[in-house]
């Protein structure tokens, strides 16, 4: 940990931070996640589970953790850096969209999620803004994270933990049903449909109606905006929302659909409308960075040599939100908040043990 020099904050977990950082060694850039230990009281269970999923993902649209370190107060997870920004944000941004592309991105999760499924592991909380971007390029790849409430499947391959996020958790999680990795399938699905018309396809400001919905299954394909959409979408999406998960498409199942594997998907571009919908249903990134990540860190660097001269900074460190994130020892940390970068020190670290393995 030593070799690696921070900066900015990035997204935020629901108890912890993640800031950017340089490996100074090579230079680039990763993400680490911060976890301050007192956080960890009663959720131990939750970030090993993280870590333990983790150790064992090696895919190229599944965010990587890179290693693991840990200080007196915090726990450290160093993770591969995505910075090409949130699904919706790039569909947003596109001046052409088209059911073809949603289909490419689909294609992706579905052979990344198959991937954690024949390793016996269920993500339980597909959403999109747990599909990030790797990069800001034109044809970047699309990369799941956040695998906090994943779950590694036992021998009878059945789980009854509710969990997930409503819009998008399936029927028999909300019926408190022992449920399998067909709930990512539904979620799936679910995310299907609104990259096709930028609306979630059940919503009620009442949790209680709106978990009813889900129970039922009950959704349409709503006219203008489904007009253009091609009868394959269609039928892709049934099959991942079907009510009955024995009856629901798996990954393998989904992948083998035209509208995946073959042409069907149309070359419409349906963007004005798509773009529309989800400015008007979906609030802005909350973590969306106004920044050039390259930028940054060679302010850093500037900033670092010139530190070395004066001495150590004694102000007291914090977090971007406010709270104490780390204490003065040894290695220069650097973040910027409201456009100045504050020199601070973070604390002798060691590499921690791999946890769940």
């Amino acid at each position: 940990m030593g070799s690696r020099a921070f900066s900015r904050s990035a997204p935020r977990g629901a108890f912890s931070e993640v800031v950017l950082a340089e490996e100074k060694r090579t230079q680039r850039l990763v993400a680490i996640k911060c976890i301050p230990k007192k956080a960890l009281e009663g959720k131990e269970n939750n970030i090993e589970n993280e870590i333990a999923v983790l150790h064992r993902i090696k895919h190229p649209n599944i965010v990587t953790l890179e290693d693991i370190f840990e200080s007196t107060s915090h726990l450290y997870l160093v993770m591969q850096l995505v910075s090409g920004g949130e699904l919706f944000d790039r569909i947003v941004e596109k001046g052409f969209y088209t059911e073809r592309d949603a289909s490419q991105l689909i294609h992706q999760i579905l052979d990344a999620v198959k991937y954690l499924h024949d390793m016996g592991i269920v993500h339980r909380d597909l959403k999109p803004e747990n599909l990030l971007y790797y990069s800001m390029d034109e044809d970047s790849k699309i990369m799941i994270s956040d695998f906090g409430l994943s779950k590694i499947e036992g021998a009878d391959s059945v789980m009854s933990t509710a969990c997930g996020t409503p819009g998008y958790v399936a029927p028999e999680v909300l019926a408190q049903k022992p449920y399998s990795k067909a709930v990512d399938c539904w979620s799936i699905g679910v995310i299907s449909y609104i990259l096709l018309c930028g609306y979630p396809p059940f919503y009620d400001e009442n949790d209680a109606k709106l978990f009813e919905q889900i129970l039922k299954a009950e959704y349409e394909f709503d006219s203008p905006y489904w007009d253009d959409i091609s009868d394959s979408a269609k039928d892709f999406i049934c099959h991942l929302m079907e009510k009955d998960p024995l009856k629901r498409y798996t990954c393998e199942l989904a992948l083998e659909h035209p509208w995946i594997s073959g042409d069907t998907a149309l070359d419409k571009n349906i963007h004005e409308s798509v773009s529309a919908q989800i400015k008007k249903n979906f609030a802005k990134s909350k973590w969306k960075q106004a920044f050039n990540a390259t930028a940054v860190v060679r302010h850093m660097r500037r900033l670092q040599l010139g530190t070395s001269l004066e001495g150590p900074s004694q102000i007291t460190p914090t977090s971007p939100s406010g709270t104490k994130c780390f204490y003065p020892n040894s290695i220069f940390f650097f973040l910027t908040k409201q456009n100045t970068i504050t020199n601070y020190l973070i604390p002798n670290l060691k590499k921690t043990r791999n946890r769940g393995q």
